[in-house]
């Protein structure tokens, strides 16, 4: 017998567990399941563009060694180049570290920095990731309550609440995933107040930075913090629909000198991995730097404008379902209010809608929400496809009991 690291045992990614199991298990008994639990594009025809793949394409007989563990220099440069255009001063290629996406950034970010007994600010609801990957260093995971009532944003007097002596990270995701929350700029200057105070290092997870709606502004957390040392993460896997690329960027800003020995880690880590799939570095300058496509698909008429209007709709006309409008990123959050749905389980409940209406959607613990009352459905489908799966749960709801 071969027993699992006992590291393992509190570590929870449920948006791929036993869910996504059983799943494959009716697919393999030959149905055919709608899945919109997590944020892939390309299954709904939303591709990276031309000029995207066209780079990669061209440079490939120039990706066949190693590069630099941080990643290329084009690219690299690039990436700061973005940043300095967002008033993130004083940033160069140096400060940009590349990664087989944002989700191995995310890890050795927080390898580099957490000792057993250490804590890190993660918003709840988080992407899972994030709580992991802390867990999975020895860390505890301390999650600050987002208000629905608020349109998600972070409640800073709980955020304040949960700071103790062993606080080292203040994770903060905007847009968020999974409510669409795009943070006003007075809370993520509230947030930053916290981080000054207490001397927290700030991990700033961006990669929806571009996809917003109804005239939402997303400000660049670094840029509202020069004093700080903040990480940000983005990649190439939503806003230029490429995550099959496994292409993400963690940039460091601020006073480096305060972190020296942190960002010495930062590089053994980069090393230890020898370095970023290459090939798909060569996308990151055309992607950056060309043109923006994404735009198009979030203006009035645009696919994904529309997905989401229609998604958002449909939902909060079932009965005893309610949702916050989200203004970010490619997901709806509905919420099922209890008093109409007894539900104490809720992956059960996302278990039971698999198995009799062959639809996949995630159930809002896995997101470390600590109440089983929301569901998360992504809006990538054509309008067609969502009025089905929404038709399907709405069935479904009518006479589920737990």
């Amino acid at each position: 017998m071969v027993p699992q690291a006992s590291r393992l045992n509190n570590v929870r990614y449920d948006i791929r567990g036993p869910v996504l199991h059983r799943a494959r298990q009716l697919e393999a008994e030959g149905h055919r399941i709608l899945k919109l639990n997590i944020g892939n594009t390309a299954p709904f025809g939303l591709m990276a563009p031309d000029s995207v793949v066209t780079e990669l394409v061209q440079n490939i007989g120039e990706a066949q060694g190693y590069s630099d563990a941080r990643g290329i220099h084009s690219a690299r440069l690039a990436v700061a180049q973005y940043y300095t255009t967002l008033g993130v001063p004083d940033v160069g290629p140096d400060d940009v570290y590349l990664g087989n996406g944002v989700s191995e950034l995310i890890v050795m970010a927080l390898q580099a920095l957490l000792d057993p007994g250490d804590e890190v600010l993660v918003p709840s609801p988080d992407y899972p990731l994030w709580t992991g990957a802390v867990i999975l260093c020895g860390a505890r995971a301390a999650h600050y309550r987002c208000d629905e009532q608020t349109g998600w944003q972070p409640d800073l007097d709980d955020v304040a609440s949960k700071i103790t002596e062993n606080t080292r990270a203040l994770v903060i995701i905007n847009p968020n995933n999974p409510t669409g929350a795009v943070y006003s700029r007075e809370t993520l200057l509230g947030l930053l107040d916290l981080a000054r105070r207490h001397g927290l290092l700030v991990l700033a997870d961006e990669i929806y930075d571009k996809i917003l709606y109804d005239g939402a502004v997303h400000e660049s957390t670094a840029a509202l913090a020069p004093d700080l040392v903040v990480l940000t993460l983005s990649g190439l896997s939503k806003t230029y629909r490429a995550p099959g690329f496994r292409t993400g960027w963690l940039l460091v800003s601020g006073p480096r000198r305060e972190a020296a020995g942190y960002l010495e880690g930062l590089e053994l880590l980069a090393n230890m991995r020898m370095c970023p799939n290459v090939p798909s570095q060569y996308a990151i300058q055309a992607a950056l730097g060309g043109p923006q496509s994404i735009t198009a698909l979030l203006q009035p008429g645009g696919r994904l404008r529309d997905q989401r209007d229609h998604a958002w709709e449909k939902l909060n006309a079932i009965p005893g379902v309610d949702c916050v409008k989200p203004r970010g990123a490619l997901y709806v959050f509905p919420r099922l209010d209890p008093d109409v749905y007894k539900i104490s389980d809720d992956q059960q409940l996302v278990i039971d809608l698999l198995e009799q209406q062959h639809l996949l959607l995630t159930h809002g613990t896995g997101f470390n929400l600590d109440t089983p009352d929301h569901l998360r459905m992504v809006f990538l489908a054509g309008i067609d496809v969502l009025d089905d799966a929404i038709g399907r749960l709405s069935t479904f709801l009518s006479t589920y009991r737990q």
